[in-house]
């Protein structure tokens, strides 16, 4: 079974796709969008290696402890382990979950590309949000995208098109205090508030 190589995860954020999520950073991208809130994630070095059936045994889990409606699957660049992401995603799906993900790559860039494990990644996506970052093309009107280049995909019906716009997820940030008195944040880019 596959490995991820993970930045990092939440099991309970409201900010990074709708209603209450189980977020996964994936290590690794390389497209680097200039300005990218997430540049440390970038290297593609290992990070966090965890197998593919802890990940899902993470997930059940806040599902149980936090009523998650979903998982959204972020980065780093989700489709260069679009591999373990399908299996993932398959599993996520039996729970009764929905998937939500973000690409730098464009959805027909995707299905013409023969990358192991997109197809079935994308079978077990509802909302892919796609394109790459461009800081001077600011979103200020929808929810949880940085700019007005990329595109909301409504894979499946589990979610309707015009969700992006809905007022009650407008663009918010989280902050977690950690044992170890670090802060982290997570969500719409502080700069864009």
């Amino acid at each position: 079974m596959p490995k991820l190589n993970l930045a990092g995860w939440i099991d309970s954020t409201g900010v990074e796709g709708p209603g209450n999520r189980f977020a996964l950073w994936v290590q690794g991208c390389n497209i680097r969008c200039s300005g990218c809130c997430n540049d440390e994630m970038f290297t593609l070095l290992p990070k966090n290696i965890i197998d593919t059936h802890e990940v899902v045994d993470m997930i059940a889990r806040s599902k149980k402890n936090n009523g998650i409606e979903g998982v959204t699957f972020l980065g780093g660049e989700p489709v260069l382990q679009a591999r373990g992401l399908s299996f993932v995603a398959s599993e996520v799906r039996k729970l009764g979950l929905t998937v939500m993900m973000f690409s730098g790559f464009k959805l027909e860039v995707l299905r013409s590309q023969a990358l192991t494990g997109v197809d079935q990644l994308l079978k077990y996506t509802d909302i892919l949000v796609d394109g790459p970052f461009i800081a001077d093309k600011p979103e200020l009107k929808r929810n949880w995208v940085g700019s007005t280049n990329q595109q909301f995909h409504f894979l499946t019906d589990s979610y309707q098109p015009g969700i992006e716009f809905d007022p009650q997820f407008s663009p918010a940030v989280e902050f977690r205090i950690n044992s170890d008195s670090g802060i982290k944040m997570n969500g719409w880019p502080i700069d864009q508030i």
